[in-house]
């Protein structure tokens, strides 16, 4: 099955789950995909019995939902169509890192894989977009930045900030109004009452620590 061979509501469910996937684990609830995709409960559920029909997920009622390697195959293209061309949009069209998601969410579905490979090789291979995620290469083939969230960070502990939630558009706006960016050494200085001081380079910002958890870090 080639990508466009599927419908647009399905290919945005198969990159909805490898988001949830890449940032939680490999299985995935319905509630967190009705959350991450916008959609009601019954539209979700009808939307996995199709694709699972395909064979592209597995559902059990009560373990979940996963891709299995027909549709990780299918979800790393559409990934790769999609974080390209936020990056296409952020380092040739000027737009700020919470500007392209949706922008690119349109465009994705009218590319070609000629267009996708001539677009790679434009922007010289890059493998992180502007938010820090990973991009598929041309064979799928991923960086796994772990599942490790600012917000289950111990207080004191130098971390590395690899990748921020291109879809949480106040985050990347509050973000980089502080100058903070991927790849950026930061400490928790306190954690009180939901709210985190953060270290970045001698400067200190407060975040909720709700929105940490859109945050992935490493160790420094």
């Amino acid at each position: 099955m080639h990508l466009n061979d599927l419908p647009e509501r399905s290919q945005e469910y198969l990159k909805a789950l490898w988001d949830l996937v890449e940032h939680h684990g490999e299985t995935v609830t319905v509630k967190d995909l009705v959350a991450r995709t916008g959609q009601k409960p019954p539209t979700a559920s009808e939307a996995i019995k199709r694709l699972a029909a395909q064979g592209l997920v597995e559902h059990e009622r009560y373990a979940g939902v996963s891709l299995t390697a027909a549709g990780r195959e299918l979800a790393m293209e559409i990934v790769r169509r999609h974080r390209l061309l936020e990056t296409f949009l952020v380092t040739n069209l000027g737009y700020s890192w919470d500007e392209v998601h949706e922008d690119a969410d349109i465009l994705e579905h009218a590319c070609s894989d000629r267009f996708i490979d001539r677009l790679d090789a434009l922007l010289g291979h890059p493998d992180r977009d502007p938010h820090g995620d990973p991009i598929p290469d041309a064979h799928g083939r991923i960086a796994d930045l772990g599942t490790d969230t600012l917000a289950d960070a111990p207080v004191g502990q130098p971390l590395t900030l690899l990748r921020v939630c291109d879809t949480n558009s106040d985050l990347l706006r509050y973000l980089g109004q502080h100058g903070v960016q991927p790849g950026d050494e930061l400490t928790i200085r306190a954690d009180v009452a939901g709210l985190l001081e953060i270290d970045v380079r001698g400067d200190v910002i407060s975040l909720a620590k709700a929105a940490a958890h859109d945050v992935t870090v490493a160790p420094a």
